[in-house]
């Protein structure tokens, strides 16, 4: 099953409870919290929840490592198996929707990254930026796929150059290859809890999380980070909270003007994530508060499990 919801929405709790009650094990779906030693900037879970039930694809790679989503969805699935295989239900968690797709329906068989494209593409981003002109790669992935380009907002220099990538090493538009997978690798029935209480509640969810993620080390999490030689241009670094931190450990801004922007962000990125989920026909919208409702439903879900158990649950 999954518990997915945008930022600060309550997932982790909701979660630890259901696979406390359930015989569950947790496996996650946040594209940060598969990074080490980045623990309070992802709001990854305590050591002591982490206690309390088995949690899997946490801490997998080092923040200077090449982590993809087709990565990620091999590394959860052989949980997803493990877990099965010991009689358990998986409880995905996360916020990250293209995880999320990943471990439910596959990925895109493509021949994965190609660090001498991508360093190519890269180069001639930074080229074209300095001579005032970057949408250049951009306007290439309309020229090449158009339906690429106009579903990638031109500022996603990230998707942009993956989507280039598949055309450069395919030979096909990224769209085709794309449609021609159909994302339809499904061998999991879930039952997908959208948890959300409401945007007002979230903001303030939202403005306590930021505030404790400064009163908690935050700062001093990334000092130690940078310390170890993991820099302010790595991926993770510039995720939200770490790239707001930045500035603020190289002496250039303080924690009150971080604070507030970090909030303002991660609004937005709430609302990003709202959008994404309302394209999931299959999500089940609940308030957090409403928990009988919510752990009836996942056990009224267990139990078609019992009762049908050649479909395993995902």
């Amino acid at each position: 099953m999954v518990v997915t919801g945008p930022t600060a929405s309550g997932k982790t709790g909701l979660s630890l409870e259901i696979a406390e009650r359930f015989g569950g094990e947790i496996v996650n779906a946040d594209s940060m919290q598969v990074y080490r030693y980045m623990d309070v900037g992802t709001a990854k879970p305590t050591l002591a929840e982490r206690a309390r039930v088995p949690h899997h694809v946490f801490d997998v790679v080092a923040p200077d490592a090449n982590y993809s989503a087709g990565r990620y969805g091999l590394d959860a699935r052989a949980a997803a198996a493990d877990i099965h295989a010991r009689g358990g239900l998986v409880v995905l968690v996360g916020g990250t929707g293209l995880y999320i797709r990943a471990f439910l329906e596959g990925m895109v068989s493509d021949g994965g990254a190609d660090p001498e494209i991508r360093e190519r593409l890269e180069r001639e981003h930074a080229e074209a930026t300095s001579d005032g002109d970057p949408g250049r790669l951009h306007r290439r992935l309309g020229e090449w796929d158009r339906k690429a380009a106009e579903r990638i907002h031109p500022n996603d220099l990230r998707r942009t150059i993956r989507a280039l990538e598949i055309c450069m090493q395919s030979g096909r538009s990224a769209s085709g290859v794309r449609a021609e997978h159909g994302f339809d690798d499904r061998p999991f029935r879930t039952l997908h809890l959208a948890i959300d209480p409401g945007r007002d509640a979230l903001n303030e969810r939202i403005d306590r999380r930021c505030q404790q993620m400064i009163d908690g080390g935050l700062l001093q999490e990334l000092r130690r980070l940078r310390e170890a030689g993991y820099g302010p241009d790595l991926r993770p670094m510039q995720a939200i909270g770490y790239r707001h931190i930045n500035p603020v450990a190289d002496g250039r801004d303080t924690l009150a003007n971080a604070l507030v922007a970090m909030q303002r962000d991660t609004r937005q990125f709430a609302k990003r994530q709202r959008t994404w989920l309302r394209k999931v026909e299959e999500a089940v919208w609940l308030d957090p508060a409403d928990a009988d409702a919510i752990l009836q439903r996942v056990e009224a879900f267990t139990r078609e499990e019992r009762e049908e158990p050649e479909e395993r649950a995902g």
